[in-house]
């Protein structure tokens, strides 16, 4: 029996595919000569007896740099003056990897105040509510 067998592979909605292979195969996808975005990778598998099958993987290819922005979101209703905060750092090969701190800075979250502010009022109340000289004569 003739082992007609084929594994074709088409990038978005390409209708030439950019691979053409017998089974099992392992490829690898250079993403560098991909614009950055969403794509979808179609497979089309045909077995010996000619039956099709197919499977898209949608995937983002990001090569470019991560870009965060600090004091606006998407669809966010703004007036006056807004400071926005930008970075944009990516994996650089060339680069040592040091740690300098945070890439974004960002502000502390109100929670971590609130909790903060909690913690001092009760050590103040305490201290106010219990103070007893009799029991600290021994340190004065």
């Amino acid at each position: 029996m003739e082992d007609n067998r084929i594994v074709t592979v088409f990038l978005d909605d390409d209708t030439k595919p950019f691979a053409s292979f017998a089974p099992p195969v392992k490829i690898v996808l250079d993403t560098t000569k991909i614009p950055d975005g969403k794509h979808t990778l179609k497979i089309v598998a045909k077995s010996s007896n000619n039956v099709e099958g197919i499977r898209e993987i949608p995937f983002i290819v990001r090569n470019g740099p991560e870009i965060s922005v600090v004091g606006l979101k998407e669809n966010e209703t703004v007036d006056s003056q807004i400071p926005i905060t930008i970075n944009a750092y990516g994996s650089e090969t060339s680069d040592f990897f040091v740690i300098r701190g945070s890439e974004t800075p960002k502000a502390i979250p109100a929670w971590v105040w609130a909790l903060l502010v909690m913690v001092f009022a009760f050590g103040l109340f305490y201290i106010i509510m219990y103070w007893d000289p009799e029991l600290y004569k021994s340190f004065f």
